[in-house]
């Protein structure tokens, strides 16, 4: 007769190997490796709430397009005068052929009162290849007219003066202010205002609100910035037609990641 002591346990089959785990997680004895895992350091991974969403996206755009918002920006200029005029014509018009009009806008009209005195037609014909060319040629010299008249032919810093500037809303007001003085400005155009939807930041679709919204999460020294890396971030990776999830930084924290 074999030794008692000696035979072996017989072989648990697998729902009974389930079933003792199961009963052995209700005691508190077997963890899974998530459980493990503290609530905090779960959240600091995946931040569910618009606040903590918001700053992993900033940390994370910043180090893909590292700089300062004058870094950043596409529109050459050399001073706010100049960035203001490109500005206005980079309406419907890719910043490329901005840069490729404005050297000889800027030849030609050096200064604010030059530009007041300009030739409609000739301005015209400088600025053609931006689209629209003859209401933004009539706002610019507008825009160099308002500065004379109003600001000592100076840009003015205050966003409720640049509004008030023919052919300059919040968008434009906001780039300058960001840009051109290092002021607090969240230029919000459609990649920033469709970014910010599908990354959960703000349901507003109004450019206006989500500027607001934005600014109440985005710290007033990186909102310019923060626009400009959003707009980068737009093009590259997440493209209005084709977003490309599969290498986007942020598929992971982005609620519409793969499902756009």
């Amino acid at each position: 007769m074999a030794d008692p002591a000696k035979t072996p346990a017989p072989r648990r089959s697998t729902a009974e190997k389930a079933a003792a785990k199961k009963a052995a997680a209700k005691r508190g004895g077997t963890r899974s490796p998530a459980a493990g895992r503290s609530g905090a350091a779960a959240k600091r991974r995946h931040p569910r709430g618009a606040p903590g969403r918001a700053r992993t996206v900033a940390e994370r755009l910043a180090r893909e397009y590292p700089g300062s918002a004058r870094d950043l920006c596409a529109l050459r200029h050399d001073d706010p005068f100049q960035l203001l005029a490109a500005t206005i014509l980079s309406a419907q018009c890719t910043d490329e052929m901005v840069n490729k009009v404005t050297p000889a806008v800027f030849a030609r009209y050096p200064t604010p009162a030059d530009l007041a005195a300009a030739n409609p037609v000739e301005l015209e014909d400088l600025v053609h290849s931006t689209g629209f060319f003859r209401s933004k040629a009539k706002n610019l010299i507008g825009m160099a007219t308002a500065l004379e008249e109003r600001h000592a032919g100076e840009v003015p810093t205050e966003l409720s003066d640049l509004v008030k500037l023919p052919g300059v809303g919040r968008k434009t007001g906001n780039v300058v202010r960001s840009v051109a003085f290092g002021l607090p400005g969240l230029p919000v155009d459609t990649h920033v205002g469709r970014l910010a939807i599908l990354l959960g930041l703000t349901d507003e679709t109004d450019p206006v609100k989500a500027e607001l919204a934005l600014g109440d999460l985005v710290p007033e020294d990186e909102r310019g910035a923060f626009s400009l890396r959003m707009i980068l971030h737009g093009r590259a990776v997440c493209d209005a037609r084709r977003p490309r999830c599969d290498v986007c930084l942020l598929a992971d924290v982005c609620p519409s990641a793969f499902r756009v």
